[in-house]
């Protein structure tokens, strides 16, 4: 019989703690916390001094009378804003917008549907994605003059309709209807590229591999339109809804160059410069601004409410 050894039990290995490091000196950790705020420091003081300061004095102004020059404010309270909804010729240009919220309805329609059919394989696709988005690129004075002799009378429109042996025999710019229909016509031709640009990077960002399986199961390109590119590109559409209504409400630029706010096409924003500057209100300019503002606010806010973002995992 084999004689059994006992082995005396082993003794557990003692494993030396890791010595702790030791605490950084408080000087360390003061920047080390500092550091993230001065980087922000001259973007926050460009953000507070281009626009938080002058949003704080237009605010301050909307309740005086200044005209602008004088160095003398009177504090009239909130006359400005009772003036601007109760006087008609001044409440009167919120039914304009009317015309550019139905051209950028219009807009976001025509720019999701060039942008589904050109995200997939089709002819010269690049060419007719630079037809599209080039008249965003072209400055909107010069398409306001543009636009201007297309419409003017025996213009290019006349024009061209009397090829067809058509004959309008009323001026495009010369009753507000027209005049406005012609204007948020040339708003839609004008930022239809940005909005293209929008839809169309965000359908190219849903796996294509969705796609092929669509095809494998029979699905139209209805089909993979309702059930895959539309719950993608969610997010982005909200997004061109609030640039689509906030650009109706502050149109400018094409109507003040075409029209200067003749004939009925005066937007909120061209009563509001000539109220600073031809009639010297800025009180009253100030007060028509802020409510702009708060407009738009609200308006992203109600839209926001009732299409909230969602996250849509589609893979």
């Amino acid at each position: 019989m084999a004689d059994i050894k006992e082995r005396a039990p082993h003794k557990a290995a003692v494993v030396p703690h890791a010595p702790r490091p030791a605490p950084a000196p408080r000087r360390a950790r003061l920047w080390r916390g500092v550091t993230p705020w001065l980087f922000l420091l001259a973007p926050l003081a460009l953000l507070i001094t281009f626009t938080y300061a002058p949003i704080a004095n237009m605010i301050a102004y909307s309740f005086t009378d200044w005209d602008g020059i004088s160095p003398e404010l009177r504090f009239t309270g909130a006359g400005n804003y009772v003036e601007i909804f109760t006087r008609e010729e001044l409440f009167q240009v919120f039914f304009v917008s009317g015309y550019y919220l139905a051209a950028s309805a219009v807009q976001i329609v025509v720019a999701l549907y060039f942008a589904t059919v050109l995200s997939f394989d089709l002819r010269f696709r690049n060419f007719f994605k630079g037809v599209l988005f080039f008249p965003y690129l072209v400055n909107g004075v010069a398409i306001g003059f543009v636009f201007l002799y297309f419409f003017q009378d025996g213009g290019t429109l006349d024009s061209l309709l009397g090829l067809f042996g058509a004959d309008p025999g009323h001026a495009w710019l010369g009753d507000p209807t027209s005049a406005n229909t012609s204007l948020a016509g040339v708003s839609v031709w004008r930022y239809l590229g940005l909005n293209f640009v929008l839809f169309l990077g965000a359908i190219q960002s849903i796996p294509g591999e969705l796609y092929e399986a669509a095809e494998l199961d029979g699905a139209t390109r209805l089909q993979q339109f309702r059930h895959i590119i539309a719950p993608g590109i969610k997010p982005v559409v909200t997004l061109t809804v609030i640039l689509s209504v906030s650009g109706s409400l502050s149109a400018f630029e094409i109507p003040y160059i075409m029209t200067g706010g003749a004939t009925g096409t005066e937007t909120f924003v061209i009563q509001t410069v000539k109220l600073a500057f031809q009639f010297n209100k800025t009180g009253l300019a100030s007060a028509a601004a802020v409510v702009l503002l708060l407009i738009i606010l609200l308006v992203t806010w109600v839209q926001r409410r009732l299409v909230p973002d969602e996250r849509v995992d589609l893979v």
